[in-house]
């Protein structure tokens, strides 16, 4: 339950940021109102920002080894930004630029 209170928190707070954010690209709000719905926003900011770290760091990602058994490796965010796949490793080519080539099963 308490993951549950914990999701709603941030999406709480993720839907008063974009309230924020509305607020202040509508150009209505005076100087001393703008700086105060600004300071609102660093600090949801902030907090969505520990909440997805926090986050990252729990995720563990389930891979295959080869002789069939799970382990546990951590996430690594950067790999699936990259958009790498799964059996497949990115090597350089004589040309310099990278491509895809399949793992071979040792």
């Amino acid at each position: 339950m308490a993951e549950k209170n914990e999701k709603l928190d941030f999406e709480k707070a993720l839907e008063n940021l974009e309230r924020v954010v509305e607020a202040l690209e509508s150009g209505s709000l005076t100087l001393d109102q703008a700086l105060k719905r600004y300071e609102e926003g660093v600090g949801l900011v902030r907090a969505c920002q520990a909440k997805l770290t926090e986050t990252e760091k729990k995720i563990e990602v389930l891979t295959k080894s080869l002789d069939g058994s799970l382990k546990r490796e951590p996430f690594d965010a950067e790999t699936v930004s990259r958009g790498a796949v799964k059996g497949k490793k990115k090597k350089a080519s004589s040309s310099g630029d990278e491509e895809d080539t399949a793992l071979d099963d040792q």
